[in-house]
């Protein structure tokens, strides 16, 4: 099969579709819908979101140095879409969305109650770009919704209905494909998986 051949340009394909809230006080919070967002270090956890030097946030963004990653959620769709083509500069967003600002746990700048998870993050570098400034953060916290919780304390993320963005289209996460290390995965083992969740399934029947 042939290839097309494109112009160098931004496809790397898909990528988060996360409500960022930021702001110090409720006359100046804001929530700005990022793509350009991921994780780059572990010890200590750190990511990064990328924002146009002409978005209403990023005035925000460089005086306070800190925002939440709102990960977004079908149900969410609606509001992560208007918080990516409205500006803050005219509209209070939360309200407007009815979205909630819930005072994080290490930062001044609030959460959104509505999303199942929020990554409280603390900038420890900004790098400037031609079109965007990267601002690099250290993650300080994260809080999840207790309905992701089972009974023995381990994350259900798979049922927060998680949010993605490919092409100009959002895209609900499905169904997983693949559990990571599944390609080497030894025969017994993947009988184990196997067996287990088929219990787990037939238990929620």
């Amino acid at each position: 099969m042939g290839k097309t051949i494109f112009k160098p340009g931004t496809m790397v394909y898909p990528v988060p579709a996360v409500m960022v809230s930021c702001g110090e006080n409720s006359e100046d919070f804001n929530v700005i819908t990022i793509a350009w967002t991921g994780i780059l270090n572990s010890e200590p956890p750190m990511t990064y979101i990328a924002v146009r030097k002409s978005r209403h946030s990023h005035a925000i963004l460089v005086k306070n140095r800190e925002f939440v990653i709102n990960l977004g959620t079908e149900d969410l769709v609606f509001a992560t879409d208007y918080c990516g083509v409205k500006s803050g500069k005219d509209i209070n967003k939360f309200e407007a969305m009815n979205l909630t600002p819930m005072p994080s746990t290490r930062l001044k700048c609030p959460m959104i109650e509505e999303s199942p998870v929020n990554i409280e993050c603390r900038v420890t570098e900004i790098m400037e770009l031609p079109s965007h400034d990267v601002f690099i953060a250290e993650i300080v916290a994260v809080s999840v919704d207790d309905g992701l919780m089972d009974a023995k304390g381990k994350l259900e993320l798979e049922k927060a209905g998680l949010l993605c963005f490919s092409h100009g289209e959002y895209y609900g996460l499905s169904k997983p494909v693949g559990k990571f290390g599944f390609s080497v995965m030894k025969p017994k083992t993947k009988k184990r998986i196997n067996k287990e969740a088929a219990a787990g399934r037939q238990k929620h029947r």
